[in-house]
């Protein structure tokens, strides 16, 4: 087929917004993959203390989305609140290469200011690009969410080389490069960003221009507030489950009030699959401190002669996204063509279940470790591929689903509560991370059993919420309609 008739039938801004998005992972991908090793190697935090932190990082990352979703299209346009954003995250990447506490602590608070509230801006701006029943909008966000892997990709590979030597200070100024990319990008394709059909489209120079001001003073505001919070992360984490609680409540009411009997139904389809949602994220966001942790600690990291640096095996998940995502987008429409049902709510009970069975091989593992009781790397990989499968059924799907179970006016916010269910979900893993105490010795042989314990407890409530799920399957269905 001639690229021409193909790309004709791409909307305008869809293709940029895949590199947009690649590139603007760069940052998160390297703070995500090497925060928690930082923090116990440079800086000297113990096990609990690191992953608490982590826990705090991802739950204002995800939960600062909600607010993203609300400031975006109403008192700022996506891209602006965009380029914002990835601005904060330049100058947070910069101060961490002081290389000090102080440095984490305020480029954490910058850049979580711009990474929380800009990254719904580029799942609204992908949406506002097709109709809300366009056949294109799940390939869209499968492509999208692949574009982000690349960018983890790069971003783990790059963390995994300079942690070999603790070349931190090099390392984040890689993330601050990164950074600078999506900026220039978004600057570029400045006209083919635009927003379309916004609350904020139909306000006039003067309305905008004091709507612009006052989302400019709210990112600015956030960052000594994140970074007073980033200093007592306990307290913080009961204090955003709290909140969490009441948006809870807030869309419990909003659906409950809901005018639209159909969409009122859809609302309800939305609540299921959160709260099923919630459980996977829950585990899935162990990665980067509690199996991270065991992975260093616990598991036999030479293959064939080489040390795997930590970040590295997180590549594991992004190599089944980036190859996957594409090939599942085709398989499910072949499927569809076949008449074979393929559909929201199998696949968030298939994601259950693969996390379930992917906890589940790490306490086979490690009843089969060595004498010294490293665990052999293959067991952490078939985990990672397992859990990886069923984020490629529940994570891209799960964007694309706001725009259709979300009412056009709630769209924004639900899109925000969505993520916000991942920042709740890395406050539970940072929960998990710390029940399994380091071990005065640092002897893998103190801690497995704990971590026998803990895995095989998560891996069972998976595969338990998994079957409710499925077993809610027609249920689901008619709400969806």
């Amino acid at each position: 087929m001639h690229p021409a008739p193909l790309l004709a039938r791409i909307p305008p801004g869809s293709a940029v917004l895949f590199f947009v998005q690649m590139a603007s992972t760069l940052g998160y991908a390297v703070l995500y993959s090497t925060l928690v090793l930082y923090a116990t190697q440079r800086l000297g935090y113990p096990n609990d203390k690191a992953a608490a932190v982590m826990g705090v990082f991802g739950a204002f990352n995800y939960g600062l989305h909600l607010f993203g979703g609300m400031l975006g299209g109403r008192w700022m346009s996506n891209r602006n609140l965009f380029v914002g954003g990835m601005l904060l995250q330049v100058a947070g990447c910069a101060a961490l290469t002081r290389g000090d506490e102080a440095g984490l602590l305020w480029g954490l608070a910058m850049f979580l200011s711009g990474c929380g509230l800009n990254v719904t801006c580029l799942n609204m701006m992908l949406t506002q690009r097709f109709a809300p029943e366009d056949p294109r909008r799940e390939a869209a966000f499968l492509w999208n969410y692949a574009g982000m892997n690349v960018g983890f990709f790069v971003g783990f590979a790059v963390a995994g080389h300079y942690e070999q030597t603790q070349a931190y200070t090099a390392l984040f100024t890689f993330a601050t490069l990164g950074n600078v990319v999506a900026i220039v990008l978004a600057l570029a394709f400045w006209r083919t960003l635009a927003d379309r059909d916004t609350p904020l489209t139909l306000l006039g120079p003067t309305a905008w221009r004091w709507r612009f001001a006052a989302a400019t003073g709210v990112m600015l505001g956030l960052v000594p507030v994140l970074w007073w919070a980033l200093q007592r992360p306990g307290d913080t984490a009961w204090a955003l489950k709290g909140f969490c609680a009441l948006v809870a409540l807030w869309l419990a009411l909003l659906t409950w009030r809901h005018p639209v009997p159909a969409e009122r139904q859809r609302m309800q389809a939305y609540g299921v699959l959160t709260l099923g949602s919630l459980v996977f994220w829950s585990l899935y966001q162990m990665a980067p401190s509690g199996l991270q942790l065991f992975a260093v600690g616990n598991v036999d990291l030479q293959l064939g002669g080489w040390r795997i640096a930590p970040q590295w095996v997180q590549n594991i998940n992004t190599l089944v996204i980036v190859i996957g995502g594409p090939w599942l987008a085709h398989l499910f429409a072949r499927w569809r063509a076949l008449g074979w049902p393929v559909d929201v709510p199998q696949q968030f009970a298939a994601s259950l279940l693969l996390m379930g069975l992917g906890f589940l091989a790490l306490p086979l593992g490690i009843q089969l470790a060595g004498p010294d009781g490293r665990v052999a790397f293959g067991w952490l990989a078939t985990s990672y591929v397992l859990q990886s499968l069923g984020e490629l059924l529940i994570s891209p799907v799960g964007y694309a689903m706001i725009g259709r179970l979300a009412p056009r006016q709630h769209q924004g916010l639900m899109m925000g509560a969505w993520m916000l269910v991942t920042g709740l979900a890395s406050l539970f893993a940072a929960d998990f991370s710390g029940w399994v105490a380091q071990p005065a010795d640092g002897s893998p042989l103190s801690s497995n059993p704990a971590y026998a314990l803990l895995f095989t407890q998560l891996g069972l409530g998976s595969l338990g919420v998994g079957a409710v799920m499925l077993a809610m399957v027609p249920r689901l269905r008619r709400l969806i309609g």
